[in-house]
């Protein structure tokens, strides 16, 4: 299995509506070749926090869909005027090799 870790810190108070986009997505990834889900959290102590974790069956995959216009079409639905913390937007990526 592989995992892309996406984390970002929001700069201006728009949690809330960054929660209600991810709610709301188009599912756009859902039907990609080798998904096989996502989870959207923010830790406990700080909400303006968020972290994306999708998980594949492999990394070609991944970078399939990364490079697709789905993917493009997908972040249409980010807020307008959100603002995020110069630096925080990340993305890691993990090769599982035990479970």
């Amino acid at each position: 299995m592989f995992i892309a870790l996406s984390t970002f810190t929001i700069a201006n108070n728009m949690a809330e509506e960054v929660r209600a986009a991810f709610c709301n997505r188009l599912h756009l990834v859902d039907n990609s070749t080798g998904f096989l889900g996502m989870e959207v959290m923010s830790p406990i102590d700080n909400h303006d926090e968020v972290w994306l974790l999708t998980r594949w069956s492999d990394e070609q995959s991944y970078q399939s869909w990364h490079n697709s216009h789905k993917y493009d079409a997908s972040h249409k639905g980010i807020p307008k005027g959100l603002k995020l913390v110069p630096g925080s937007a990340k993305i890691k990526l993990f090769e599982v090799f035990a479970a």
